[in-house]
């Protein structure tokens, strides 16, 4: 399984994604963090993305991906974090780490980490 930030996912949706990422989506189950969702409904209510939380092909993608809640362990995880970036990139690098899970994400700040696990 794979945790997906929110850039990636929309890519995913819009078809808009790299050749190395399509790759790794095809071999792996999909997860993402709750904020994601959150992250999502707020670049909708910004205009800055095309589709919207009804879309159909959104609806689809999200019928087929895990949604890992913000818990406890993951926000004591936030605690440990080697990066400081934006809450939300924050609890989705923290949700790969207590999930156990490759985080597939082009966000540099994140990418820097040596603590999170990367696809």
């Amino acid at each position: 399984m794979l945790n997906l930030d929110t850039h990636i996912l929309i890519h995913a949706v819009e078809g808009n994604l790299k050749p190395g990422e399509e790759d790794l989506l095809a071999r792996h189950q999909w997860g993402i963090s709750g904020i994601v969702l959150w992250e999502i409904a707020k670049l909708v209510q910004k205009k800055k993305i095309e589709f919207d939380l009804e879309d159909f092909n959104f609806l689809r993608t999200l019928s087929r991906t895990h949604i890992w809640p913000i818990d406890l362990e993951v926000c004591r995880k936030l605690r440990d974090l080697d990066f400081k970036s934006d809450p939300a990139d924050e609890i989705i690098a923290a949700t790969s780490i207590v999930q156990r899970v490759p985080l597939l994400t082009r966000d540099k700040k994140i990418l820097k980490s040596k603590i999170v696990p990367f696809a």
